[in-house]
């Protein structure tokens, strides 16, 4: 492995262990949970009030989508209310896994009781929020930003609690630097890389993300989009090839996610979405071609790494939807797995982009997973399109001269040029 790899090999390996963890239910009411968790734990008990403010796309991706283990519960104070009541904030987001459901209704006496009250927070930031605890005498602020699990500041009784004293990780950047990141870098990496370095860690990618896939394939969630294009293949009127396999594999794990599965998923960049968007087609796509373990690695590394390069850009939450980033990292790890060279790897990715970048996120819900369908399905296309060397060129909207100018627009695009739609989408949620 050449020099270059090895100076940057640390870094890749902590923004792959950052960025691709597990957690159970969609991630933003997971935050409130986990948020509403450590309240009680500084508290040394369950608080008697909670105020808590929200940024607008955290309110957005919680308002609709159903919580796990909480018998399909939605909403802010829910989300909250069960991390306070049940949850264990040192599971991080699998704070809410394996509650003991028969004490449900003690969170639902304390939502009757009006004991959680939530207010929006103004401001540019996408993923923040505060929780002040109340109990006795006592009285416990915690904030995050960022990250879902990022707090930076805890005050308790007018003191600022700092580092050990209270086993917190507070810092304002927790997150390993990915400016270096390059459509490039990633490609050699991911021929080169030592598979032992990754191959743990895709290992649980492919168990955690295909048995909620296959979970939505067997049961009914939300809108059904996995299992009934499934059931159209049976019945003759989808045909059984290997992109609609693909589609029914990727979109079934969302079905269920979405819709109150208890199961775990391996995120990505912060979205258990993104986290199948990224692997689900990849793992369907190598069992159907018969190809190695190894090489199956190797493509969910230049998937996942691609679209956390992507998202990079994007920003954490945002109006551009998360899943086609990971639709545009299959792609071009499509491409990567049929030997293809870099130049079309690139091509893949950006016809991909350029298709699908005015999908628009309006919330976590059902129908995510009909977003991931038309994400995998124009992947598979700019995939098959770039292989038979059919590409947009240069000034053809936002395709930029190469493919990290094409990355730069889309970063353009969605943090400013996505701005006021954010707030009229967000507006048009909370007046329905």
């Amino acid at each position: 492995m050449r020099r270059i790899f090895v100076e940057k090999i640390e870094k890749i390996l902590n923004i792959l262990n950052e960025e691709i963890v597990p957690a159970e239910g969609c991630t933003e009411p997971i935050a409130l949970a986990y948020i509403g968790s450590k309240l009680t734990t500084l508290l040394e008990g369950i608080p008697e009030k909670i105020e808590i403010a929200l940024s607008g796309n955290l309110i957005k991706n919680v308002k609709s989508v159903k919580i796990p283990n909480s018998e399909g519960m939605v909403g802010i104070e829910a989300a909250v209310a069960l991390g306070t009541i049940l949850g264990d904030s040192k599971k991080d987001l699998m704070v809410i896994s394996n509650i003991d459901k028969t004490k449900l209704d003690k969170v639902k006496q304390y939502l009757d009781a009006k004991k959680i009250v939530a207010t929006k927070i103004e401001g540019n930031t996408k993923l923040h929020m505060r929780a002040t605890g109340f109990l006795g005498k006592d009285k416990v602020t915690i904030e995050i930003k960022d990250y879902h699990t990022n707090i930076i500041e805890i005050e308790k009784n007018g003191i600022i609690i700092k580092g050990d004293s209270c086993d917190e990780k507070i810092t304002d950047n927790v997150m390993t630097d990915k400016d270096f990141l390059t459509v490039e870098l990633i490609y050699n990496l991911a021929k080169e890389i030592e598979i032992d370095l990754i191959a743990s860690l895709f290992e649980r990618v492919i168990k955690y993300n295909s048995a909620i896939a296959n979970e939505g394939l067997k049961n009914d969630y939300g809108i059904g989009m996995g299992k009934t294009l499934y059931e159209g293949m049976q019945e003759g009127v989808y045909g059984k090839d290997l992109k609609n396999k693909m589609i029914s594999f990727a979109s079934a794990g969302s079905d269920a996610r979405m819709n109150g599965c208890s199961m775990p998923v391996m995120t990505t960049s912060g979205s258990g979405n993104q986290g199948m968007s990224a692997s689900l087609p990849i793992i369907k796509y190598c069992k159907e071609k018969g190809l190695s373990q190894e090489k199956l690695i190797r493509g969910l590394f230049f998937s996942h790494l691609t679209t956390i390069h992507i998202k990079s850009n994007v920003g954490r939450l945002s109006a551009y939807c998360g899943v086609v980033c990971g639709g545009a990292g299959v792609a071009g790890a499509l491409a990567f797995l049929d030997d293809m060279p870099l130049e079309r790897i690139n091509s893949a990715i950006e016809t991909t982009l350029a298709t699908l970048s005015g999908m628009l996120c309006d919330g976590a819900k059902s129908s995510c997973a009909t977003k991931i369908a038309s994400s995998v399905g124009m992947a598979f296309d700019s995939y098959y399109l770039s292989k038979k060397n059919k590409k947009f060129e240069y000034g053809e909207g936002i395709v930029g001269k190469n493919i990290e100018s094409t990355l730069s627009n889309i970063k353009v695009l969605a943090q400013e040029g996505l701005r006021k739609t954010d707030e009229v989408i967000l507006e048009i949620m909370l007046n329905n």
